[in-house]
């Protein structure tokens, strides 16, 4: 069984560019609407979810894998993974801020991410959440919530303007 940065970055390189567009696109286009239907994932393979018991502070820490300053995005792509699955697995699992939270505390930084509402403009609990870090030219995303189903996480070509998802974000101020 291949290990889990090797079959999401399996699953990516599938994608291509053109593929990679459309991710992006879909991603910012179910953030602005108000109600979203599921957006495909990259793979038809569910990515698995742990069973850790759920706890109402993500894990500042994650193990097994560390960030990696002079590294890639690829190369970062397993700790953001696993820091979206931590998160995932608490009672803060539909909250952006947990996931910047946890980003920053697993050393992330703070000033290169971009995160959109948990609500719609209605104030109806959002279908999804997006969340990114920009790394170098590229960006570590993921996407999560009831319409997503398992956690999405993926690197992506950074946008030309300097930020890694399209549509309306909220500021990171806390």
């Amino acid at each position: 069984m291949p290990r889990r940065s090797e079959a999401r970055r399996s699953a990516r390189a599938g994608l291509g560019l053109p593929g990679a567009l459309l991710l992006v696109s879909m991603l910012a286009l179910t953030a602005c609407a108000p109600t979203a239907e599921p957006v495909p994932t990259a793979s038809s393979t569910p990515t698995p979810t742990r069973s850790a018991t759920a706890s109402a502070t993500p894990t500042p820490t994650p193990t097994g894998v560390g960030l990696v300053p002079e590294g890639s995005a690829d190369d970062n792509l397993p700790l953001f993974s696993e820091v979206v699955e931590d998160v995932w697995a608490s009672d803060d699992k539909v909250s952006g801020r947990a996931y910047i939270d946890a980003l920053i505390a697993a050393g992330f930084d703070k000033s290169a991410m971009q995160v959109t509402e948990d609500e719609s403009t209605v104030g109806n609990p959002a279908e999804s959440i997006q969340f990114s870090v920009r790394w170098g030219d590229e960006c570590l995303v993921g996407q999560v919530g009831p319409a997503t189903g398992d956690p999405v996480v993926v690197v992506l070509p950074g946008l030309d303007a300097g930020g890694c998802l399209v549509g309306n974000t909220r500021p990171i101020d806390w």
